[in-house]
């Protein structure tokens, strides 16, 4: 396995599509190791209840594969228009093609990981509910990835599925009134030898000192 340092890992975890290998079986004790990692990231008042729904069957990829590409068809389609010489608009295109690519294959990724917490929303939730219902989630989703890039596994953080929530809950057994699902990865080894940092905004763009 490759050896990377905590710097490598930060920033080289890509998003990965068409490079998710479909065919080499990824163990178990592999995703369990990514979970355990995931554990040790911060909750709000400690309180630990993030869950990781991990999908391997066959048939239940396929399910929320087509729940996925259901959730895409009926979206609405919106491109961002960047101006020339924006670093982000040349992976647009790239992020579309490879988008289609996952598509069509995601119900052959070997597992597809949900990312949950055993929390809803009240009717009346301000942003301090929210940003405390996703954030005792999210740190432990986001270290998941990292310990897969670690691992030579690769992931893509998607939303899409979450158009079909509650179908999704029914599919696999999720507790729909008592937990909410926060997002959803393939998880594969990748091909090729490996991701270099990608292009980013200049950081003054989004380094404020001070006041904004």
């Amino acid at each position: 396995m490759e050896q990377l340092s905590a710097h490598d890992v930060l920033t080289t975890t890509r998003a990965v599509r068409r490079r998710l290998d479909l065919t080499r079986p990824v163990p178990r004790a592999l995703v369990e190791e990514c979970v355990e990692v995931a554990m040790q990231a911060p909750s709000g008042s400690n309180r630990q209840d993030y869950g990781f729904v991990c999908v391997s069957d066959p048939v239940l990829r396929t399910a929320v594969a087509d729940l996925y590409e259901r959730s895409h068809a009926n979206a609405v389609k919106t491109l961002i228009d960047y101006d020339q010489g924006d670093v982000r608009g040349p992976a647009q295109d790239r992020l579309q093609s490879a988008g289609a690519y996952l598509r069509e294959h995601l119900a052959e990724v070997p597992w597809l990981v949900i990312a949950t917490i055993r929390r809803k929303r009240s009717d009346q939730a301000d942003n301090r509910e929210l940003a405390s219902l996703y954030g005792s989630v999210m740190p432990a989703f986001w270290s998941f990835m990292l310990a897969a890039r670690a691992r030579g596994l690769g992931t893509c953080f998607t939303t899409r599925h979450l158009t079909y929530e509650q179908e999704t809950a029914d599919l696999l057994g999720i507790p729909f009134d008592e937990v909410t699902q926060v997002g959803m990865t393939p998880l594969a080894y990748f091909t090729g030898t490996g991701f270099k940092p990608a292009g980013r905004i200049p950081v003054d763009e989004v380094f404020h000192h001070d006041r904004w």
